[in-house]
């Protein structure tokens, strides 16, 4: 099965404008990222998708592929859309730039989704939730799970509502990385963006409002998301926590 990663990456963050050039101990988020996906050794290709020629010198200079994007995009997924018309492979795998500590262990579970399952269109990663305030934090994207494990719906609210407080009940958090055939990407775009995803800020709801499935695979942590200056420190304390450099 032919895989290829693509990262998509801005500069112009909302809640943190330039992270994927911020430093954490002294390599930038978007080298972490890149390298660290690369390292997996499970994609035939890695590429980095932006609008940005400062994150296309960024990746030039480690030995990296990086293309810059024609147009701009409101979500990853359409700026990785773009350049899938000119590659040849069997899933696409979009990870998120914000995402340094990819792992193959996690990346190998999201593609077994995939091997097992040919019809299977939109795969994705989760991982449960242990702290309450994590899953009271809006930052953290959350998800409920049928018994297939397709995504019955994403949200930054705690979901679900624990009513009943007699139940167990297990959270689990979104992790950025998707993977696609390459029909089920190119229908994304084909599509305007939908209520949900406008309201909640979670490009996979278009998927759901338009009534494809997306699988889930559980796994471990992956590391430290990017999404606030404070979480570079985050980044930095889980690195000396697991011996990486």
């Amino acid at each position: 099965m032919r895989c290829i990663a693509l990262i998509p990456a801005r500069i112009g963050a909302t809640r943190f404008p330039r992270k994927m050039l911020a430093g954490i101990k002294g390599k930038s988020v978007i080298r972490r990222t890149y390298e660290s996906t690369l390292n997996t050794g499970l994609f035939d290709q890695v590429i980095v998708v932006t609008d940005s020629d400062e994150i296309i010198a960024e990746i030039a200079s480690c030995g990296g592929t990086a293309v810059k994007s024609k147009a701009a995009y409101e979500s990853g997924t359409d700026r990785i859309a773009e350049v899938v018309q000119d590659l040849e492979a069997d899933v696409f795998v979009n990870v998120q730039g914000d995402e340094p500590f990819v792992q193959a262990a996690s990346m190998s579970v999201l593609l077994d989704l995939f091997r097992e399952d040919p019809e299977l269109g939109v795969g994705s990663l989760v991982q449960r939730m242990h702290d309450e305030e994590l899953v009271a934090d809006p930052n953290y994207v959350k998800v409920v799970l049928d018994n297939r494990q397709n995504a019955l719906f994403f949200s930054r609210s705690m979901i679900p509502y624990p009513r009943n407080r007699e139940v167990p009940v297990s959270y689990y958090e979104h992790i950025g990385v998707y993977a696609f055939r390459r029909d089920a990407l190119v229908q994304f775009t084909n599509w305007p963006m939908t209520p949900l995803e406008s309201v909640e800020k979670i490009e996979c709801l278009r998927f759901l409002e338009n009534g494809v499935p997306i699988r889930m695979a559980i796994t471990d942590y992956m590391g430290v998301e990017i999404d606030m200056p404070e979480d570079i420190l985050k980044a930095e304390q889980f690195m000396e926590a697991n011996g990486l450099i």
